[in-house]
């Protein structure tokens, strides 16, 4: 790389971290008091989404790892074994959640578990649509400076807590509006959906297959085949 590529590329990593660090801490103050509040009033939906919240974190960690790493100067074939070994890492995380979801809210339902109303919970999930959906294109956009399949994986999982957020509210919305008991549970077995779908995207190691759409974003200098990303409305295939 020559020295005006070294920098473009330690400025986008230096973007990508901060977003995670971002992500990583309003994840945990998020996941605290989603998981509070639906302690409190009983909600399997709300707690999904704070359990969510804590597997989030615990993704971005994962991500801030992978991206120091590279920052500390570490051998490029090395940074990609690790980008690897972390897209793995989001998978898995999000397979047992999805599990964990799936138990609590059949229960739930079998049980006729009504939740009770949770004002808390609905500014919350409404507070953390706004801020997911921004955080995931600007990942997004990361991802693509700097090839990175991990990260790209990352800014998934947070579009997947974007929807959730939509899902969960709309539960303990109806719930709390109409005395709807079992849209909160029926809302935690919709999240699995998103989530299992997600999981195994990154568990695979999914790459975009954009078929003459691919979008050469890589900075300035790179060599062929570094740094290029997808356009909006590619398909996705498995990495070879």
């Amino acid at each position: 790389m020559n020295e005006v590529t070294a920098r473009n590329r330690s400025e986008s990593v230096g973007y990508a971290l901060r977003l995670e660090y971002l992500t990583v801490g309003w994840n945990v103050v998020e996941g605290v008091i989603a998981v509070t509040a639906a302690v409190l009033a009983g909600s399997v939906a709300l707690l999904g989404f704070g359990i969510d919240s804590f597997v989030e974190s615990a993704s971005g960690a994962v991500l801030i790892w992978r991206l120091v790493a590279e920052r500390r100067g570490m051998d490029e074939e090395e940074v990609e074994r690790l980008d690897g070994r972390a897209h793995r890492l989001v998978g898995a995380s999000l397979f047992l959640l999805g599990a964990y979801i799936a138990v609590e809210a059949g229960t739930a339902l079998w049980n006729r578990e009504a939740p009770r109303p949770s004002t808390v919970g609905i500014v919350l999930t409404a507070v953390s649509i706004v801020t997911m959906q921004w955080l995931a294109r600007a990942k997004r956009r990361a991802a693509r400076r700097l090839g990175s399949r991990a990260l790209e994986a990352d800014a998934f999982q947070t579009t997947a807590c974007f929807w959730l957020s939509i899902i969960t509210l709309a539960g303990i919305g109806l719930n709390a509006a109409f005395a709807w008991w079992w849209a909160d549970p029926v809302a935690a077995l919709a999240m699995t959906w998103f989530i299992v779908k997600e999981a195994r995207e990154a568990w695979r190691g999914e790459d975009c297959d954009c078929s003459g759409k691919v979008e050469d974003v890589s900075p300035a200098g790179l060599g062929a085949g570094e740094g290029r990303g997808c356009t909006d409305g590619c398909e996705r295939k498995q990495v070879e």
